[in-house]
């Protein structure tokens, strides 16, 4: 993230890979390969490291200024992924008498 001055105040901007990767989401999913090959090859590095950048830049607020569709998106499937594992953890519990094995 850089800094502009705008009206003699400094305002945060989200850098030019982090509007890409908002860019890349808003049209991915209608790529003919497989997404985590056009995250390697468009951004030099691994599908983990892609989503935690990605996972960082959703919670900042100039992301929101961007795309505020995509990083909505991005945040309710990333709420709704952790329901997920969380009632799953809580289904596993139940099943084996509520010990953790």
């Amino acid at each position: 993230m850089s800094f502009a001055l705008c009206g003699g105040q400094s305002v945060a901007v989200i850098s030019e890979r982090q509007r890409a990767m908002l860019d890349f989401e808003r049209s991915a999913w209608n790529l003919e390969d497989p997404k985590e090959l056009a995250i390697r090859a468009r951004f030099h590095c691994s599908a983990d490291d892609y989503y935690a950048e990605l996972n960082d830049l959703i919670e900042q607020p100039e992301a929101m200024n961007h795309d505020p569709l995509v990083v909505r998106r991005l945040q309710r499937h990333r709420l709704r992924r952790l329901r997920e594992r969380l009632d799953g953890k809580a289904a596993g519990a139940g099943q084996h008498g509520g010990l953790n094995q």
